[in-house]
């Protein structure tokens, strides 16, 4: 008798799809299983609010969670960025793949990259993160720049630059990625893979995360199958930072974990994280690097550390809210 079809949650946004039919494709060679999608609309998708108005936090996923809870799938995929820090009790981040490139992308007409943008470009970028560190840059580099919020999809964001409407926009190198086609969606305009030391990118920006209801034993551990031991520490530490700074995933809040290796060996763990006002005028950076975390506790420890470092230098004053 034939297995019935695992059903998996997801947004219905073209990056969305794509991601989740590439981890549909993933768990049936694992489980021999059929997987079907489930296509799910989500609060973050329908409101045309900007994130930081909505809430940011848990807007692209509760929905999708509801399903789970509610029976109507068994596992959803998740953009691991758009993911409350605080786990919910009946569900289990049961994998968090390999992550796809962290960096972000400035997509840009006329051939132009971050340091050669005209005087006055207008970049189109909604999350408060990265018009922070843009207006830093520019500040830093005598550059004279206007961010533009825009929400939308990738084409969306994209055809403002090809409409004129825009000079540049920034999206996440992942997305790009995963939907593949980007000479057919960018064309002659030019892409600028932001330097991590200039744009930290979101905690957990890359990564994916696949959860599915904890009291599902047998899923939880089909599905561990496809997780990635490294980038669950270094995404680990990341939102730990995020979590300990008391902010959301809409918030100026930059974050990477990496490891440094001694030839072929990996020694340690960096983790770096940035505040700043969203003018650029003021950012707190700073890193602190420790052992590779050889369990979750570590790996929290580590975010805690460096959060407890940046609120010691004011960060909890530039989000706009006070952080314990």
């Amino acid at each position: 008798m034939t297995e019935r079809a695992l059903r998996l949650g997801t947004r219905r946004s073209k990056l969305a799809m794509a991601q989740s039919g590439q981890v549909a494709d993933a768990v049936r060679q694992l489980t021999g299983r059929p997987v079907e999608l489930v296509e799910i609309t989500t609060y973050g998708d329908t409101s045309r609010e900007h994130l930081a108005q909505i809430g940011g936090t848990g807007v692209f996923v509760a929905a999708l969670r509801d399903a789970l809870l509610a029976g109507e799938v068994d596992f959803a995929v998740h953009s691991l960025k758009d993911l409350p820090t605080t786990q919910h009790p009946e569900l289990a981040l049961a994998a968090i793949p390999k992550r796809e490139d962290p960096r972000d992308v400035l997509i840009a007409r006329e051939g132009l990259t971050l340091d050669r943008l005209p005087k006055g470009a207008r970049i189109g970028t909604g999350s408060p993160r990265r018009m922070a560190q843009l207006h830093a840059y520019a500040r830093s580099h005598g550059l004279t720049i206007e961010t533009v919020p825009i929400r939308g999809n990738i084409d969306t964001r994209v055809g403002y630059v090809h409409k004129g409407e825009l000079d540049a926009v920034v999206l996440a190198a992942a997305g790009l990625n995963r939907i593949g086609g980007t000479a057919e969606l960018t064309g002659s305009l030019s892409l600028d893979h932001l330097s991590v030391d200039t744009v930290l990118p979101a905690p957990g920006q890359g990564a994916l995360a696949i959860e599915c209801v904890a009291s599902d034993a047998a899923l939880v551990a089909a599905l561990a199958e496809l997780d990635d031991p490294h980038t669950r520490a270094a995404v680990t530490a990341e939102r730990s930072l995020l979590a300990a700074l008391e902010a959301g995933c809409s918030a100026p809040v930059g974050a990477l974990a990496d490891l440094l290796a001694d030839g072929q060996v990996v020694t340690e763990m960096r983790l770096r994280g940035v505040v700043g006002t969203t003018d650029g005028s003021t950012l707190v950076q700073l890193s602190t690097t420790g052992p590779v975390p050889t369990s979750h506790g570590d790996a929290i420890a580590l975010g805690r550390e460096l959060a407890s470092e940046m609120l010691a230098k004011g960060a909890a004053g530039l989000m706009g809210e006070r952080a314990l």
